[in-house]
């Protein structure tokens, strides 16, 4: 028996993994195509010589489990960087979707792996800025969908450097997900400072949450005073309501320092108003773009928060 061989008989195949969705693998419960492999536990545990060798040996580097979870999946929920490397110059799909929509890039994302998320973007087969349309409103497709997810891991979780290498990629940054809302709200409901910030920052519309829940809905009962402030500094509307009826302060709790912050927070200035209708009127796109308008100093500052 030479090494491979003994490598792969004495693989710990019993052990049972619940990383997606709760589905534990077995060999007693399917085929090897629907089973985890040792090509998945190398990945994930960062062994990059196990993964060099199972690949030489002749094992796919797009093997699937039962629920569609690649080996370059786990390389990257696991942070390893080499490995990841490894499988994608040796073929790996980027773009392979898990049963629970789960992607490589996604998986990068939740776990804050800087390196594996600039290796998959580089790698990427598909463009990632939106498509113009007439109306001059971004097209959304199936690709920008599996990006926003990315998108939402990086901001639920905090990981500011993330969230700004998929915006420097043209992520659509207000894609509403379907029961989970746009970045920002997602942001706001994980507490995520930083993220909001760079969020709002980067001209996120600070009123398109998850249908009519706005973001300062979600900061108001999740007890974010910090966040709530940068909201509504940024224009959020107080007095928008939600599908129950009830506005962000009506979900303060009674005597609670958001409720005590809004109650305190008087109508916007002049100079307040005019910097939110002439960052609307800019659009994100040319934001970053105001050094061209020869304004003085202080007022392209002012207009960018800084």
């Amino acid at each position: 028996m030479d090494c491979a061989e003994m490598v792969l008989s004495s693989w710990p195949w019993r052990d049972s993994f619940n990383i997606y969705g709760g589905l534990a693998c077995n060999p007693l419960m399917a085929d090897l195509w629907a089973d985890r492999t040792p090509l998945h536990d190398a990945a994930y545990q960062g062994r990059l010589l196990m993964l060099q060798t199972l690949v030489t040996q002749g094992f796919p580097v797009d093997m699937v489990t039962i629920d569609r979870v690649s080996p370059l999946h786990e390389a990257c929920l696991g942070g390893h960087y080499t490995c990841a490397k490894f499988l994608v110059e040796n073929g790996a799909n980027v773009e392979m979707v898990s049963m629970d929509g789960a992607t490589p890039l996604s998986n990068a994302c939740s776990t804050g792996s800087i390196a594996c998320v600039q290796l998959l973007l580089q790698h990427s087969p598909t463009p990632h800025h939106p498509i113009a349309t007439p109306t001059h409103q971004p097209l959304a497709t199936p690709t920008h969908h599996a990006l926003a997810l990315s998108m939402h891991q990086a901001a639920k979780r905090g990981h500011r450097e993330c969230l700004e290498l998929l915006l420097s990629h043209g992520v659509l940054i207000d894609l509403e997900l379907p029961g989970v809302g746009t970045p920002l709200y997602t942001a706001c409901w994980a507490q995520a400072t930083s993220c909001v910030d760079r969020l709002l920052q980067s001209g996120a519309d600070v009123q398109r949450g998850r249908g009519q829940d706005t973001p300062l809905h979600a900061a108001v009962q999740v007890g974010g005073v910090q966040i709530v402030e940068m909201l509504m500094d940024y224009g959020a509307d107080g007095s928008c309501r939600n599908s129950e009826g009830k506005t962000p302060l009506e979900l303060a709790a009674e005597k609670s320092a958001v409720r005590l912050t809004m109650q305190k927070r008087g109508p916007s200035t002049l100079s307040q108003l005019c910097r939110f209708c002439i960052r609307r009127s800019l659009g994100r796109v040319r934001l970053n773009r105001t050094s061209v308008l020869h304004l003085p100093h202080r007022l392209q500052a002012f207009l960018l928060y800084q």
